[in-house]
């Protein structure tokens, strides 16, 4: 199904079939690095149960914090759309940016300045080696697609996505978008 060549600012789709792998279960990768040495990306769908201030007490503002992937799970990330207030982040597609200042972040953050729609909190990465995304991809694990909602993906509701995703590829996919998500709760 994947037709499209694999670049940051992609994103990944997990396919229905990856229903036993509970990290990437209806998950959707934002892919931020993609080079010789391998790929990094963050689970953009999949909300903690907490926010960010629940880790970091100087931020005063409750901000959502997702589960970025298995790698680094004690390690906050995040991702941004205003670099115009947050410097020295890494621009990995046109509007979104990796990390930054982050003590300026949590000051921008608390004077209102930075709003929910604009970041994006994750705890842990996901990372494959060299070859090992694509060797996934031809398994059939992963569909490649274009980020179309550019830097508006940070704003994007988290809890449909996967489906919504999947509805759009349409064809045999139809029937898992309304699937539970462990088939044993069927």
């Amino acid at each position: 199904m994947s037709s499209i060549k694999i670049n940051i600012g992609n994103l990944l789709i997990a396919e229905p079939s990856s229903v036993y792998d509970q990290p990437f279960n209806r998950s959707i990768v934002l892919l931020t690095e993609y080079n010789e040495e391998g790929t990094v990306g963050f689970i953009i769908n999949k909300p903690l149960d907490y926010s960010i201030n629940d880790l970091i007490p100087t931020i005063i503002v409750e901000f959502s914090l997702f589960y970025g992937g298995p790698v680094s799970p004690d390690s906050i990330y995040f991702l941004h759309n205003v670099p115009e207030i947050i410097s020295d982040g890494i621009e990995i597609s046109p509007g979104i940016y990796w990390g930054g200042d982050f003590e300026n972040t949590i000051t921008e953050i608390n004077n209102g300045t930075i709003k929910k729609e604009n970041i994006r909190f994750f705890l842990g990465y996901s990372g494959w080696e060299m070859e090992q995304l694509e060797d996934e991809i031809n398994s059939k694990y992963w569909i490649v697609i274009e980020n179309h909602y550019k830097n508006e993906i940070l704003s994007k509701e988290a809890s449909d996505f996967w489906k919504e995703k999947i509805q759009e590829l349409g064809g045999d996919y139809l029937l898992w978008a309304n699937a539970p998500e462990n088939p044993f709760w069927n």
